[in-house]
């Protein structure tokens, strides 16, 4: 026994000095993934009616980043959205441990993100009275309340993120661990295509049971005869870029269920991070993309974090690294 605890200790030590683990981490415990699932399962039946749906024309594109970890530096994160926002990104993805678990740090966020749909509204909609704003480009001639615009930034949870009081803290502000989005793309001439995304929650380094029934009952499927592209976000990451990475992958059943999955859903791609790692590889027809860490305290240099993916009108994607100039000072 006491070999054993000498073990779990030196471990964490040795995890925790490679500057990849938060012991927290390790010996907390968050709460559980079939809590998280059903929390999120009851959210989404009582607001039905916010359901998310994209619309784009011809051409468009989108960013992943992953890991920025949040603490009282908001550099990174800021210039993410900013590099979204000028670049017309249709929506900016967020593949999990988003903040370090304490609560200034996730005002912080809830601020950031408060911020940068400011500068959206600004950008693509204009005023027309005191409540209400309308489109610039015309695409919808629906009028909103401010509260009603959709800020397209779309994270899962990750394993830091669900620490302590972490999930009550991530929940304050984007409700659920996971969920689907439609997006409707006009290719002109009353020609329409669809692309899907798929955000899971495998924070836990596990789907989970109810995760899992969900997923065969077909909960995320949506429409899936009709759907060009279908891209899938996780943090967990599905492969393992070299053998002696310490981010652990799902349990090898839950892999090959993915896997399965994937080709089900006919999945273009899938995005992960956790790992800290670039990788990319194909597999069975799938591309599966893992990102490095954008957190400024672990790549203080500028460099490619970000992954820049660009749906052709003719259903084509292609990928490009996005390079973040901010240094912490």
């Amino acid at each position: 026994m006491k070999l054993r605890i000498l073990y779990i200790v030196a471990l964490c030590v040795a995890l925790v000095s490679c500057e990849k683990v938060n012991p927290q981490g390790i010996i907390l415990a968050g709460t559980e993934v079939e809590d998280r699932v059903e929390m999120s399962r009851l959210y989404f039946d009582n607001h039905l009616e916010d359901i998310v749906i994209l619309l784009a024309e011809g051409d468009y594109s989108f960013i992943v980043g992953a890991d920025s970890h949040l603490t009282t530096d908001s550099g990174r994160l800021d210039e993410m959205m900013a590099i979204g926002l000028e670049n017309d990104d249709l929506f900016y993805a967020h593949l999990g441990d988003i903040a370090d678990t304490k609560a200034e740090y996730y005002v912080k966020l809830d601020a950031i993100c408060e911020r940068a749909k400011e500068n959206y509204v600004d950008k693509y909609y204009d005023q027309v009275n005191d409540f209400q704003y309308c489109r610039k480009d015309g695409k919808t001639e629906v009028l909103l309340q401010y509260d009603e615009i959709v800020f397209p930034f779309f994270p899962v949870v990750g394993n830091h993120d669900i620490t302590r009081n972490g999930w009550a803290l991530w929940t304050n502000i984007f409700h659920s661990s996971f969920y689907e989005i439609d997006v409707i793309v006009d290719l002109g001439n009353d020609d329409y295509a669809f692309d899907h995304l798929i955000f899971l929650d495998s924070a836990s380094g596990t789907l989970g049971r109810k995760q899992i029934d969900l997923i065969r009952e077909g909960v995320l499927d949506g429409e899936d005869d009709i759907y060009r592209n279908t891209f899938v976000f996780s943090h967990t990451n599905i492969f393992r870029p070299q053998f002696f990475e310490f981010a652990s992958t799902f349990p090898r059943e839950e892999q090959f269920f993915l896997l399965s999955q994937f080709n089900k859903w006919k999945a273009t791609a899938v995005f992960c991070g956790h790992v800290h790692t670039w990788d990319k590889r194909n597999y069975n027809g799938v591309d599966y993309v893992t990102l490095d860490t954008m957190c400024e305290r672990e790549r203080p240099e500028p460099g490619d974090y970000l992954v820049r993916t660009t749906v052709k009108s003719n259903g084509d994607v292609e990928y490009s690294n996005v390079r973040m100039n901010y240094s912490p000072k």
